[in-house]
């Protein structure tokens, strides 16, 4: 057998070629074939029915991206709400261990960790794009770490719904008086505000709503936007829609990960995982933009339903009375007070700019 040459450092050495063979094997190829060996299966639980428009869809998006990127090392199961736990119980499920991943919407804690709301969208607050900077490129993320740090888990932004609307409601409102007494189904710092407007808040899982509109348990409904409103059957059940969502500019979805899982991952692995759910962010607020759009325009054109602004009255009351209640949460902990701290800071520093874009791109569509 002739002789197999290799480039050195230090110039060229002469070495059989089944020593060669044996340098190859042993250097590279047994670590990758001990890699490939060693796989993943995890659990994800949503706080959502499966495929649902929206952050049903993320969910399984991500899961699809985990498994094709991670060469099917690293497998996710996606799982619709109540086939493992109740919509809201993803927190406790990927906590206790009882799953790996949830997908879900960091509003949802609020009763147990005050600030969690900022984490998701606050009324008033940050659009996608500004909340997208402040979780990446300011201390947003380290903040999220630290406050989810004594459940056992992280969180990574996964999707974005978009802005939403104000809701769905069965009597028009012409001002804050209206709003006394109003059942609506809402969630987050949305529903406290509505507390203190004097509604009645109640938390309401999305596969749920229909039939609560339908007996007449609930007079109002806020849930997201027109394309998972229309696919959940609002506009069958109530006439008035209303705008702005004030009390949820935002809608980003959170991957929540059990901090025990996480650290028995590879390096490259737990890259795939960060990756995917930073593509779902972004390819999650293009998709709700543009069904958005599209189903806006059939809602208005197949069914009897009234686009309506908030009267002035209720928004400066919700203002006002929003204020008062971000004041409040930053009372409850020295981390939320950082929170609220760098969460307004953000507001008034890429505010300007924003308001800015909207101006241009309101001059441009009238041109």
């Amino acid at each position: 057998m002739g002789p197999c040459i290799i480039s050195m450092a230090g110039g060229v050495e002469r070495i059989s070629r089944r020593a060669a063979l044996g340098v190859i094997v042993g250097g590279l190829a047994a670590p990758a074939v001990a890699r490939a060996e060693t796989r993943w299966r995890w659990r994800m639980a949503t706080s959502w029915p499966k495929g649902r428009a929206g952050p049903g869809v993320s969910a399984q998006r991500i899961a699809d991206r985990i498994n094709a990127m991670s060469g099917g090392r690293l497998q996710i199961d996606v799982f619709g709400a109540g086939e493992i736990v109740p919509a809201f119980s993803v927190l406790d499920a990927v906590s206790n261990g009882t799953v790996e991943l949830g997908h879900t919407a960091a509003l949802y804690w609020q009763g147990k960790i005050p600030a969690a709301g900022f984490f998701t969208t606050v009324p008033f607050g940050l659009g996608p794009v500004e909340h997208q900077a402040w979780i990446e490129l300011r201390d947003g993320q380290a903040l999220w770490d630290e406050l989810y740090r004594p459940f056992g888990v992280r969180a990574f932004m996964a999707g974005n719904t978009g802005p939403s609307m104000g809701g769905w409601f069965k009597r028009k409102l012409n001002g804050p008086e209206d709003l006394r007494g109003l059942r609506i189904r809402i969630t987050g710092l949305g529903a406290e505000l509505f507390r203190r407007l004097g509604a009645v808040p109640m938390a309401i899982a999305a596969g749920d709503i229909v039939p609560a509109l339908e007996t007449g348990s609930i007079d109002a409904v806020e849930f997201l936007a027109p394309s998972t409103d229309l696919e959940t059957g609002l506009p069958r059940h109530a006439r008035h829609y209303y705008a702005p969502g004030f009390n949820k500019p935002n809608g980003p979805s959170e991957c929540l990960v059990s901090l025990t899982s996480w650290e028995r991952l590879p390096t490259d692995l737990k890259a795939i995982v960060a990756e995917a759910c930073r593509a779902e962010h972004t390819l999650g607020l293009a998709d709700a933009h543009e069904r958005n759009a599209a189903s806006l325009t059939e809602i208005l054109g197949r069914y009897d339903v009234s686009l309506e602004a908030f009267p002035r009255s209720i928004l400066e009351a919700a203002r006002k009375a929003s204020n008062e209640m971000i004041a409040e949460i930053a009372e409850t902990s020295p981390l939320a007070r950082r929170i609220v701290a760098s969460y307004t800071a953000a507001a008034s520093e890429l505010r300007s700019w924003s308001t800015l874009t909207a101006d241009m791109a309101r001059s441009i569509a009238r041109a």
